[in-house]
């Protein structure tokens, strides 16, 4: 992705050589003043910690305890990923609630799930429920978040508001990765994966402490279901569609390639989220300025093309280079992926930018996400049959060409008049 002069020189002095005052001033600016943004925040940093510790170990605990295979990783995917498709009905139901309200729920069943996690013997049937509820919370949240950071962002920065948002759960993240990464290596032969999901349990808990001290309520139309389909909204929807089978590759395949095929053990593992948060927390205000400047839509074409050759190497860095060398590629190829994901952010302004009010964007967000979950459960679930009888290959490949249709279908979108 080109960055217009001046625009990578300036955001880097702000997220390397400038001052702590001064980053935080810069994200003040981004947010209403009277809005109640860093307790939204600080919860989102909570829940990342603990959603570090969860997953910097998740993958490798459902390999070596629980003894998942490829199809078995596909099959507990397609639950995790089910609340997604059933976000919009959920919403529906709930249509009366506000953004903050609906937060709140989701972080109370973000903790129900993670402390079953914490407490429940090495059972697949069991350990596929509580990932099950944990994920019911966490897209109940995910529906909010990005429609709570547009909602408090000052008008024309909407962009930049979703960008430290974004950064502030990839912070919590990082610290999470890291945790996880110190803790298997000075407990190699301990494998603590049950203490550490209790430690992810009770960081839920205070992150929950945090949203429920957020007094604000969104203004919603009483009159209007949030289940919300529009034809305007139609490119949108699409544009999820893409999105979410490419991304769902790379989320649930990735790690399980370093793991199964590599073998890359949890404290690997971990680190390499641990880069990723870092890259993700360093670009994702890039990315949302960057949104802002050159607009959605050259973000969303741009994005694919560097996917592509993410793709390619990732499927077939063992038929090309060593396999030592093929590893740190896969790893290289998976942080970039994390970064370019970060353009999905593109689309939020996009609804933001063709909606006619507030309650119509949260709306349409919350219904993309079940859109977006429409494909993403089937290339859960078919993805580790993919893997097992065609290869890893074709499974990456497949990524690739959906990431094109994504860059082709965002080409033929037109920019909205700015009611936003």
């Amino acid at each position: 992705m080109s960055v217009p002069d001046g625009i990578a020189e300036r955001d880097n002095k702000l997220y390397v050589g400038m001052g702590v005052e001064e980053m935080l001033n810069r994200l003040t600016n981004a947010y209403k003043k009277d809005s109640p943004f860093r307790l939204f925040l600080m919860s989102l940093v909570l829940s990342g910690i603990g959603y570090g510790i969860y997953k910097g170990m998740l993958d490798n605990y459902l390999a070596q305890v629980a003894c998942m295979g490829e199809l078995d990783r596909g099959i507990t995917e397609f639950f995790r990923e089910l609340p997604g498709l059933m976000l919009v009905f959920l919403l529906a139901v709930f249509y009366t609630f506000s953004a903050e309200r609906m937060f709140k729920i989701g972080a109370v069943i973000m903790l129900a799930g993670m402390t079953m996690q914490s407490v429940i013997p090495a059972n697949k049937v069991l350990i596929i429920i509580a990932i099950f509820i944990y994920s019911l919370g966490e897209h109940i949240q995910l529906g909010m978040r990005s429609t709570m950071a547009l909602e408090y962002s000052h008008e024309g920065r909407g962009g930049e508001a979703l960008g430290y948002q974004n950064a502030s759960y990839q912070i919590g993240t990082l610290a999470g990765y890291i945790i996880i990464a110190i803790a298997f290596t000075v407990w190699a032969a301990v494998q603590p994966f049950k203490p550490f999901f209790f430690i992810s349990a009770v960081l839920v808990l205070i992150s929950m402490l945090f949203a429920f001290g957020i007094r604000a309520d969104s203004e919603t139309d009483k009159t209007k279901s949030r289940f919300y389909f529009r034809r305007k909204f139609g490119k949108y929807y699409m544009l999820e569609v893409f999105y979410g089978a490419r991304k769902q590759v790379f989320f649930t395949f990735g790690p399980y390639v370093l793991i199964l095929f590599y073998g890359a053990n949890a404290t690997v593992i971990s680190l390499l989220f641990a880069i990723s948060a870092i890259a993700c927390f360093i670009c994702s205000p890039i990315v949302g300025k960057i949104i802002d400047r050159v607009g959605y839509k050259i973000v969303m074409i741009s994005d694919t093309l560097i996917l592509v050759i993410v793709c390619f190497f990732y499927g077939f860095a063992h038929h090309i280079f060593p396999m030592h060398i093929a590893f740190m590629v896969c790893c290289v190829n998976y942080v970039l992926d994390s970064v370019i994901s970060l353009a999905s952010m593109a689309s939020s302004v996009y609804v933001q930018d063709i909606s006619d009010d507030q309650e119509e964007m949260r709306a349409t967000i919350s219904t993309g996400i079940s859109v977006n979950h429409m494909i993403t459960i089937l290339i859960a679930l078919f993805g580790g049959w993919i893997w097992q009888t065609l290869g890893m290959e074709t499974l990456f490949i497949l990524s690739a060409i959906l990431g094109l249709c994504n860059s082709a279908y965002a080409a033929t979108i037109k920019k909205g008049s700015g009611k936003r």
